[in-house]
């Protein structure tokens, strides 16, 4: 079945990085475009961001500038560079896969990401 494992989140202070990287299997992976989202306590979920099939990328305008989404198709892995992280930023991040052609979509189970201030 498919799996999104995420891994990387932690504890970092105000003005620190993190490198979110989260492991696919289960599914061809070069066909599924892939994001990463984000929860707060008390807080929807939101897009963090996005890159296409062909390396594409899209960003909230929260984390403009600051980030970077990347993935590596060999490896089945799509990663997320956090820089400047701040205290808004302190959420629960999902890695998300969707199949634009069949519309298959899958989530992972979360990292928790923690800002100091």
């Amino acid at each position: 079945q498919v799996r999104l494992v995420e891994s990387g989140g932690g504890l970092v202070q105000s003005g620190g990085s993190l490198r979110l990287s989260c492991a696919a299997s289960g599914l061809s992976f070069s066909t599924y475009v892939m994001s990463w989202y984000r929860q707060a306590p008390g807080k929807g979920r939101e897009l963090v961001a996005i890159i296409s099939r062909s390396g594409t990328t899209n960003y909230a305008d929260s984390v403009k500038g600051r980030s970077t989404i990347s993935r590596d198709n060999a490896k089945s892995m799509v990663y997320l560079q956090m820089n400047s992280l701040k205290p808004d930023d302190a959420a629960v991040y999902y890695c998300y896969a969707e199949n634009p052609i069949t519309r298959d979509s899958n989530w992972g189970q979360g990292t928790q990401v923690t800002v100091s201030s």
